[in-house]
C-alpha cells in the first residue's frame, strides 16, 4: 500500500463507524472481498463479523482443521456450505472447538459421509442450526438428529453399503418439527426409513430423488396420513415408486398445493391423481419426455380449476388439444405458463394464438429453448397478453428483433426478460427496448448486445442487465 493510499484508509476508518463499513462490505461485489481484507487488522475484522453466507470448496485435512477457529470470528455467519475434495479421507466436521459458531442456519456437506461424533461436534458448536444437508453411508444411525433442536430443513443422499433390513439403526428421541425433508439414493431395504416418516409430522414439503423406494410402504402411508399440512412434493428420477407416492397423495393429502414430477412417472398412476386427487392444486411442473400426454393435461382441465401455475419441459407427447383443454378450462386463473422445449410449440399453427385469447390473466410466460419458434406465431400470442411481468425466450434463436418491437408494444407491464441466446435479436432492438420499456428492471442477454447508450439508459432507468 502507497503512503497516499494509507492516508486515504486512515481518514476513512476516522469517519466511518463500524456499522457505516459493514454495510458498504455487504453492498460490495465478492470478487472484491479479499482486497478489502488486506487493507487492515480493523477491515478484515469487520469483514469477518459481516459475513452471512461462506462457501468453502475442495478443502482437504491440511485446511480443516482450521476452520473452527475462523468460524469463531464470523459472529453473523447464516449459510455455510463446506465441499470436501473427493480423495480427501478428512472428517469433514470433526474440527477443533475454537469457540461456539452460535448462528450458522444451512450447512451443505459433500460428498464424504461425516462421522457420527463429528455431527454431535456440530451439534454443540452450532445449536441454532436449522438446515442440514449431507451424504449419510450405510449403517446409519439417527439418534444424532435429537441434538439439533432447531432444524427445519434436511436432507440425506445415502451412498454405500449393501441394501440391508438393518441399513438405519436407531430413532430419533423425539418428534422432528421439520418443514423440508429431501432424501436420495433410498434403496429398496432401507426399512430402517420407518424411524424419520414416523418422527416427522410438521413436513410442508418432501423432496425425493433417484429413490428406488420409500424404505416402507406401510410406514409411508402412515406417514402421509399423519401430516396434516404437506403441501409440497417433487419427485426427481423416482420412476419405480412414483405410483406408491401418488396414490398415497391422492388418498391421504388434501392440503399438497404443488407437484413437481421430472424424469420418469408411471403413467397411469400419474392419470390416476391428476383424475381422482381431492386437493386444490396450485403449482404443476413436469418433465416427462414420454410419460406426459393428453390424456393427464385433460384431466388436469378438468380436475384443477384452481391451478395458477403449469409447467411442461421436454413432453414430446402433448399436442395442441391437451394445451387448449388447459387454456379453456382454467383460463381465467392461470397465471403461469411454461411450455419449454416442447415441440407442440412450434410445429402447431395457430396454437400460441389460441391459448395466448384464452389466457388473459398469464403474468408469467416461458417459451425458453424452442429453437425453431418463429416471430408470427409468438407475436399473436402477445397481442392477448397484456398483464406479462416476466417472459423468458432463452434459446429461441429464430425470433428476430420483430418480437422485441411487439414486446414493447404489447406488454407494458413487463419487469423482467430473458433473451439470452436468441441468436436473431441485435443490439438496436435491445437498445430500443431498454430506453423505451418504462416499468423492466431486470434483463438478461448478452453483453455484446448491449451498447453503451443501453447500458447507460439501463443505469439511469435501475435496471439490472444480467450479461
Amino acid at each position: 500500500m502507497s503512503s497516499q493510499e494509507a492516508i486515504t484508509t486512515t481518514m476513512i476508518d476516522a469517519v466511518l463507524c463500524d456499522e457505516l463499513l459493514q454495510e458498504i462490505f455487504l453492498r460490495l461485489p465478492s470478487s472484491s472481498l479479499s482486497a478489502v481484507s488486506l487493507v487492515s487488522t480493523r477491515w478484515l475484522r469487520l469483514l469477518r463479523s459481516s459475513l452471512t453466507s461462506l462457501c468453502l470448496r475442495e478443502a482437504t485435512a491440511a485446511t480443516l482443521p482450521p476452520l473452527a477457529h475462523f468460524l469463531s470470528h464470523c459472529p453473523h455467519l447464516s449459510s455455510l456450505s463446506l465441499t470436501t475434495a473427493a480423495a480427501s479421507s478428512a472428517d469433514p466436521l470433526l474440527l477443533p472447538p475454537a469457540g461456539p459458531c452460535p448462528h450458522p442456519r444451512p450447512l451443505r456437506f459433500f460428498p464424504s459421509p461425516p462421522s457420527l461424533s463429528s455431527l454431535l461436534f456440530l451439534s454443540t458448536s452450532c445449536p441454532h442450526l436449522s438446515s442440514l444437508s449431507i451424504s449419510l453411508s450405510r449403517p446409519v444411525s439417527f439418534h444424532f438428529l435429537s441434538s439439533f433442536p432447531s432444524l427445519k430443513h434436511l436432507s440425506f443422499a445415502f451412498t454405500g453399503g449393501n441394501n440391508s433390513a438393518a441399513a438405519f439403526i436407531g430413532n430419533p428421541d423425539r418428534d422432528l418439527h421439520l418443514d423440508t425433508l429431501s432424501l436420495s439414493g433410498v434403496h429398496p431395504r432401507d426399512y430402517g426409513l420407518v424411524s424419520l416418516w414416523r418422527n416427522t409430522k410438521t413436513l410442508k414439503k418432501l423432496k425425493l430423488e433417484s429413490c428406488n423406494s420409500v424404505g416402507d410402504n406401510a410406514s409411508f402411508s402412515a406417514f402421509l396420513k399423519a401430516v396434516a399440512g404437506l403441501q409440497e412434493v417433487e419427485l426427481r428420477s423416482c420412476r419405480s415408486i412414483c405410483f406408491v407416492v401418488l396414490m398415497n397423495l391422492s388418498e391421504n393429502c388434501v392440503s399438497l398445493n404443488s407437484l413437481l414430477v421430472y424424469d420418469g412417472a408411471d403413467k397411469e398412476g400419474l392419470l390416476q391423481f391428476l383424475s381422482q386427487s381431492r386437493c386444490n392444486m396450485r403449482n404443476l411442473n413436469f418433465r416427462l419426455p414420454l410419460d406426459l400426454d393428453n390424456s393427464h393435461l385433460i384431466a388436469i382441465s378438468r380436475n384443477f380449476k384452481g391451478l395458477l401455475s403449469l409447467r411442461l419441459q421436454s413432453c414430446c407427447l402433448v399436442d395442441g388439444e391437451g394445451l387448449v383443454a388447459v387454456a379453456r378450462g382454467m383460463g381465467d386463473n392461470l397465471e403461469e405458463l411454461g411450455l419449454i422445449n416442447c415441440d407442440v410449440v412450434e410445429k402447431q399453427t395457430g396454437l400460441l394464438t389460441t391459448l395466448g385469447q384464452s389466457l388473459k390473466r398469464l403474468r408469467k410466460l416461458d417459451l425458453s429453448y424452442n429453437v425453431m419458434l418463429v416471430d408470427i406465431g409468438f407475436v399473436s400470442m402477445l397481442l392477448s397478453c397484456n398483464h406479462l411481468r416476466e417472459l423468458k425466450l432463452r434459446g429461441c434463436r429464430k425470433l428476430s428483433d420483430a418480437a422485441l418491437v411487439s414486446m414493447l408494444k404489447s406488454c407494458g407491464h413487463l419487469e423482467s426478460v430473458d433473451i439470452r441466446d436468441c441468436g436473431g435479436i441485435g443490439a438496436g432492438a435491445v437498445e430500443l427496448f431498454v430506453l423505451n420499456s418504462l416499468r423492466l428492471r431486470g434483463l438478461q442477454v448478452e453483453a455484446s448486445k448491449v451498447s453503451g447508450v443501453a447500458r447507460a439508459g439501463a443505469s439511469k432507468l435501475f435496471i439490472e442487465v444480467l450479461d
